[in-house]
């Protein structure tokens, strides 16, 4: 089968290196202060943190319009027999419950394949290099979208926050919270383990933060027997402390970073700018 990939842009894959990589990004819609935007298309890394520092900044986020998404696949089914569409968790948008429901018209079914393969950023990424791999092997469509979907759960991310400013100002947390934790120098640590992003543990600082997240993914890694494994680093904004934390890890795992990518724009609106993750996923594919 000649097959097409996408994913969207919560997989840090920007447009550029989707060119590159042969595969299509759908691009996320902002809209801020009441004008439309689109993730790496008319709304850089940049300007969204120039923009989300200002507190009166309005800034609402949504998922594809079904319209541009039918159109994308119309594309691609042009000159491939069948669509690979893996999206960002169902657990943190109805972007993937959409592209279902799309994906089941009469134009679509047995030719688009939506994976909900639970996962967002690096570990997404991973996904789609997964699915590439497996096009190239000669798996058929149906072939690969169970393969992945069956690996979801083979993934771990773990991210903190520096401030409580954004989760507040997000409705993640409720202004009361978010002043004691203030006051407190509290910095959250959030994780991400399946469908949902939940609370995992907290520290006073960023560098004790760290400590427990690498401690937290040697868990994970440890008790789910994962003979072979990548890492992943991903941060909002600040790449200087990335590179600080990668040199960090690669000495505690013994490992190498695999990559590190910017958080998704649509993930860093609600956590804010200097934030870190670290992620692990089982490794299936060289």
């Amino acid at each position: 089968m000649n097959i097409a990939v996408m994913t969207d842009s919560n997989s840090g894959i920007t447009q550029a290196q989707a060119k590159d990589l042969g595969v299509t990004v759908i691009p996320m819609p902002f809209t801020i202060n009441h004008e439309a935007y689109e993730e790496d298309i008319n709304l850089t890394q940049d300007q969204f943190y120039q923009l989300i520092r200002d507190e009166n900044t309005e800034i609402l986020t949504s998922q594809p319009a079904l319209g541009d998404l039918s159109k994308a696949w119309q594309k691609a089914l042009e000159d491939h027999d069948a669509v690979i569409y893996i999206p960002m968790s169902s657990g943190l948008s109805g972007s993937c419950q959409s592209a279902t429901m799309l994906a089941s018209d009469d134009e679509f079914e047995g030719k688009v394949f939506v994976l909900d393969t639970q996962r967002i950023s690096v570990t997404l990424r991973q996904n789609v290099y997964d699915a590439l791999e497996l096009a190239k092997q000669g798996k058929t469509a149906q072939e690969i979208a169970d393969i992945l979907v069956s690996r979801k759960m083979d993934a771990t991310i773990y991210i903190t926050v520096p401030t409580l400013t954004y989760l507040k100002r997000g409705g993640r947390i409720t202004p009361a919270a978010a002043t004691l934790g203030s006051l407190l120098k509290i910095k959250p640590i959030l994780t991400i383990q399946g469908e949902k992003l939940d609370k995992f543990e907290q520290a006073r600082t960023m560098k004790k933060a760290r400590k427990i997240m690498i401690e937290a993914v040697k868990k994970d890694i440890a008790e789910r027997h994962w003979d072979d494994y990548d890492l992943f680093v991903a941060y909002t904004e600040d790449k200087e402390q990335a590179d600080d934390y990668i040199k960090e890890i690669e000495a505690a795992f013994n490992h190498p970073v695999n990559w590190v990518d910017p958080l998704s724009l649509s993930v860093a609106c609600h956590i804010g700018p200097n934030s870190l993750a670290l992620a692990a996923a089982k490794k299936y594919i060289d």
